[in-house]
């Protein structure tokens, strides 16, 4: 079994590159915001302009990031779904706010595919390890590959847990989904089965139930879906 976790929104109660951009960048960020919402520029683009956009010095920012939160009951998840399977932390926001608070919170094990923000002499500079050249979104992120290569051609039972527009894509390739806000939306809109959440303990009470004995998962309090892939 395969758990894709989001991060933004999903593991951390709100969104931390916005969060950076509310807190330290001119203005002009939300345009480019407008933009990529209306589709007139792509997510890798989008973010890497915000960035760009951002003024504080290096004190500042690690203050910052080292005061990201992550929802209370992410620890027991982890460590319950782990034992059911392989769990991963796939988020199109940047790795180093996610990666100090899986430090803090004592799930650093947990691997981690992001866009990697780096402090320069100049400012910060995102790069993009996990985007693909065949991303219909063009997300910095492709949520679909990574999942492709975490799975490795085992047919792994997958799961996503998520809540906004990046996982929209992968959400029709996986066997299972827990959403919120914008993906429980998609989701209805869409016809896609999935499963409504709040926080982690939602999740870990409903996988807690899962008869993981047969071939096919099933849940003893409402069926699983298996999507086409």
């Amino acid at each position: 079994m395969l758990f894709i976790v989001d991060f933004d929104g999903t593991i951390a109660p709100s969104d931390t590159v916005d969060g950076l951009l509310e807190r330290f960048a001119d203005p002009a960020w939300k345009d480019l915001e407008e933009a990529w919402i209306a589709g007139r520029l792509n997510s890798r683009d989008c973010m890497r302009s915000q960035l760009a956009l951002v003024g504080a010095d290096h004190a500042a920012l690690e203050e910052y990031f080292q005061s990201v939160e992550i929802d209370p009951s992410f620890p027991d998840f982890v460590r319950y779904a782990s034992a059911l399977g392989e769990v991963a932390v796939v988020s199109d926001g940047i790795d180093y706010p996610i990666l100090r608070a899986m430090e803090r919170y004592g799930v650093a094990s947990t691997p981690v595919f992001s866009n990697r923000l780096e402090f320069t002499a100049h400012g910060l500079e995102l790069s993009f390890p996990h985007s693909s050249a065949g991303c219909a979104p063009q997300s910095g992120v492709c949520k679909c590959a990574v999942a492709r290569t975490l799975d490795a051609g085992r047919g792994l039972y997958t799961v996503l847990i998520g809540d906004g527009r990046s996982d929209l894509c992968v959400a029709r390739s996986v066997d299972y989904v827990f959403a919120k806000d914008s993906l429980q939306r998609y989701c209805q809109a869409e016809g896609i089965a999935h499963t409504p959440f709040e926080s982690f303990s939602d999740v870990l009470s409903v996988i807690q139930n899962w008869d993981t004995t047969h071939s096919n998962l099933i849940s003893r309090e409402q069926p699983c879906r298996l999507a086409t892939r």
